[in-house]
């Protein structure tokens, strides 16, 4: 596929080329990926300016996203992306992999650099959500501090640098600029910016910013980082959809495909598969991509946690950002509900109730069945984000259950998260919602390819 950057996209690879230590503060969707690898290209064969490049990101989106992205944009099809994961031996093994770009969890950040200690190797690095680093008493922050003389690029990926306020942008900055504008250390930010909020005699225990310290914040910091939020670019379309790739892990990967050539292969090639039969097959494999799936009993068997973890991953990079989910079988509802419980406001929507709630912004994430909701509900006072855990067939009830948040009254670009497992039947279903096909073509489509590919690999 051909890259044609949008303008704010071309403005920020010019800002990551031209500068050594930037910030993108970027809204989900509007291409921090692409933005950063067209850089990585141009600084590495065009400009000879680095050498090894370090990504580290959250683990679902250090599986398979920059991977995924890479090969999808026909000029970066010669860059070489190695994924430093596993157990230790791996991680050691996909590092002394040559290769032009390495991506690493951001849990391994610590074991990392005490790997390399003083022969640190990486010239440039990538902190992909640079919130994740917002703690500086956190191990993975004093990690990055002790290599950073080491670095000669650092950029840092994030929508919401500031979760909890703007406290959280000191660790973030000292990064870039070893305390130039926001001061040498947390005390001396607070005491600048800052007063004591809520407190005891003895203890300060939040701080609140003093008049105008918001303005002078983003002031001093005008120069390192490049805020941009969707809603500012109109030459953005008012809906955008960012597929999610997951990885299975080796287990969840083997019950699969054995699910997958036992249930496919039951269909003798030539038997002409009726839609009734398509609809079986493809539930199965669907649940079985969500990570459970029911057996003749109606009993949920649960086989993995990899969508669910992509799920948590992409809700936490949210920040506080509302989310309506998706869900297509009830066991990954209740799976969801009890993954979240406690860290945020989560509701499944039962009825008119739920929907005032959410509007009223009482509600962090919303799940949903797309028949439950796919009509007539105005939803969109209560956020933009929508995210597809599971995915329909049917192109009238995805389209229509996007239009819960996507309709007038919408202050902000509408932006579709679409959790896939790759090379699964998820893809199947993308590929149907893409090419605009009814729910009993796609199946029929989807399960017939399945079934050529499956004979291939035997």
């Amino acid at each position: 596929m051909i890259y044609t950057p949008h303008g704010y996209q071309q403005y920020c690879i010019g800002r990551v080329i031209e500068d050594n230590a930037l910030a993108l503060w970027l809204d989900m969707g509007l291409g921090k990926t692409i933005i950063t690898l067209t850089a990585i290209n141009e600084l590495k064969f065009n400009r000879f300016a680095v050498g090894k490049v370090l990504i580290i990101a959250p683990k679902k989106v250090a599986e398979a996203t920059w991977s995924m992205e890479l090969e999808k944009w026909d000029h970066l099809k010669h860059l070489k992306i190695v994924t430093v994961l596993g157990s230790e031996s791996k991680r050691v093994k996909a590092l002394n992999t040559p290769a032009d770009i390495y991506v690493i969890n951001r849990e391994n950040v610590v074991w990392l650099a005490d790997y390399y200690r003083n022969a640190w190797p990486f010239d440039m690095v990538v902190l992909d959500e640079a919130s994740s680093f917002k703690n500086p008493r956190a191990k993975r922050f004093k990690a990055m501090k002790l290599v950073r003389g080491k670095i000669r690029r650092l950029v840092e990926l994030t929508g919401t640098p500031a979760p909890n306020g703007l406290t959280d942008l000191w660790a973030q900055i000292y990064l870039l600029d070893g305390g130039e504008r926001l001061g040498r250390t947390l005390t001396a930010y607070r005491e600048r910016y800052f007063a004591p909020d809520k407190r005891s005699r003895e203890q300060i225990f939040s701080y609140a910013p003093k008049e105008g310290a918001d303005e002078k914040i983003h002031e001093v910091l005008s120069d390192i980082c490049v805020s941009m939020s969707a809603q500012d670019y109109l030459e953005l379309p008012d809906c955008v959809e960012d597929v999610v790739p997951v990885l299975l892990d080796e287990k969840a990967r083997r019950a699969y495909s054995q699910m997958e050539r036992e249930m496919l292969l039951e269909i003798d090639e030539d038997t002409v598969i009726d839609a009734g039969t398509a609809a079986v097959l493809s539930n199965k494999l669907l649940q079985l991509c969500n990570g459970a799936i029911y057996d003749g009993d109606k009993h949920v068997n649960h086989i993995h946690d990899c969508k669910l973890e992509a799920l948590l991953e992409l809700i936490e990079q949210l920040n506080g950002q509302h989310a309506l989910v998706f869900y297509n079988f009830q066991h990954d509802r209740d799976r969801i509900l009890s993954a979240l419980s406690g860290s945020c406001r989560v509701r499944a929507y039962r009825d008119k109730d739920d929907a005032e709630a959410w509007n009223r912004g009482e509600i962090d994430i919303l799940l949903a069945h797309p028949a439950s909701c796919a009509y007539g509900l105005n939803l969109q006072q209560g956020g933009h984000h929508v995210i597809w855990f599971g995915l329909t067939w049917s192109l009238e009830l995805y389209q229509q259950a996007n239009k819960r948040l996507h309709r007038q009254g919408q202050r902000y670009p509408v932006i579709i998260h679409r959790l896939s497992v790759v090379d699964g039947m998820d893809e199947e279903v993308s590929r149907a919602l893409e090419g605009k096909q009814d729910t009993q073509q796609g199946l029929l489509d989807a399960l017939k390819a399945r079934i050529g590919k499956v004979k291939r690999k035997d």
